[in-house]
């Protein structure tokens, strides 16, 4: 297991102390004879990320060693950064036809392929990080999410969340919509979509080219996660302009895609493995990434200067209507699409009051 000062995991954090590890438990309880007489199944994970990225890049290594850990050494997965064995927009492919039996990425990079993807990492405007594994866990997205990726061999899990995002570095303040007309932006997603009915040209860049692109003036701004990750590309040393909240990114699930062969041809006991070492990471990381932001933004403000803004209310109301049409329009072109938005917006209506008492009243009330 790949040990360092910011990715260690104890016998005990890899298990994850849930009551679903007991599941990978059963792994664990087998005569060492009869381990030994097995031979130790090596799979390939392929992400999108830099090595060790804070954040997702994280997220990806900790869960190859969280399966080595649970399977006793009868499996071993090997982590691929970036570049490393396909690029970093190519993962899907990869675990599709089976040139690595698992990836880590986000599922709003395949949406060239199937349009409805990108709800299953999050839509401008819509569910934050609680409702998202509420709508994947117990309101049916899962099961959409398993329908959308069947027909490519691809079973997907949740399996890290960076949180709400930041909506990015800009060179150059916002005041107004004219401000953004004419401007070159790093945005995905349909966040990039709204911006360019606005008069914006959206960039997309894989994440160890962002930093380079900003510099050379590529692009005049770029968005990617929240403080801590930001911070480790090194934005700050470039712009000082940052502003959010994410209306693009409110939310930040990360994917574990497994080949579907693959998966069919472990046993139970692994199969429980590799799903729990998902789920596992899926919690972990939304609570590191909620403690790391919020440390992070502190030394960015403080130490280097960095100005958080928010976009003013003209030019906020102009995103959230854009986006109610772009999102219309997006999913009438496609079944599969519209079907999941159905479900999402149904959701999102249906968790909007509850989340407003539990968390936006008692926010308010704490101030």
């Amino acid at each position: 297991m790949t040990k360092n000062k910011d990715n260690n995991l104890t016998r005990r954090q890899a298990l994850g102390l849930t009551a679903g590890a007991v599941a990978g438990g059963a792994a664990l309880a087998a005569p060492a004879l009869a381990q030994d007489a097995e031979p130790v199944i090596e799979w390939r994970m392929v992400t999108s990320w830099p090595k060790n990225l804070p954040g997702p890049g994280m997220s990806a290594q900790r869960i190859c060693d969280r399966i080595n850990i649970m399977s006793n050494g009868r499996m071993r997965v090997r982590l691929f950064a970036a570049g490393e064995l396909v690029p970093a927009f190519e993962v899907f492919d990869a675990v599709s036809s089976g040139t690595a039996q698992m990836g880590h990425s986000v599922a709003l990079y395949w949406a060239g392929k199937m349009p409805g993807s990108v709800f299953f990492t999050t839509v401008p405007f819509g569910l934050l990080p609680q409702e998202h594994t509420a709508w994947v866990d117990q309101m049916g997205g899962q099961e959409l999410w398993d329908e959308l990726y069947a027909p490519f061999g691809v079973k997907p899990f949740m399996a890290g969340n960076a949180g709400p995002t930041m909506a990015g570095w800009y060179r150059e303040p916002v005041e107004t919509l004219d401000d953004l007309k004419g401007r070159k932006l790093r945005m995905v997603g349909l966040g990039g979509e709204i911006l360019r009915k606005l008069g914006v040209t959206p960039v997309n860049i894989p994440a160890a080219e962002i930093f380079t692109s900003l510099q050379t003036h590529v692009v005049d701004g770029v968005e990617f996660l929240g403080p801590w990750t930001d911070s480790a590309l090194g934005f700050h040393k470039l712009v000082k302009y940052y502003y959010g909240p994410g209306f693009n990114k409110p939310n930040g699930t990360g994917e574990a895609i497994v080949n579907a062969v693959a998966l069919e041809g472990l046993s139970p006991e692994l199969q429980a493995v590799v799903e729990e070492a998902c789920r596992v990471e899926a919690d972990l990381a939304l609570s590191e990434a909620n403690a790391q932001n919020a440390a992070s933004l502190k030394v960015l403000q403080e130490e280097h200067g960095v100005e958080v803004r928010e976009f003013p209310e003209e030019v906020l109301a102009a995103l959230k209507e854009t986006s109610i049409e772009v999102l219309d329009i997006y999913t009438q072109k496609d079944k599969m699409a519209r079907k999941i938005y159905e479900s999402y917006i149904e959701a999102q209506g249906l968790l909007a009051g509850w989340s407003a008492l539990s968390l936006g009243k008692n926010i308010a009330a704490r101030s």
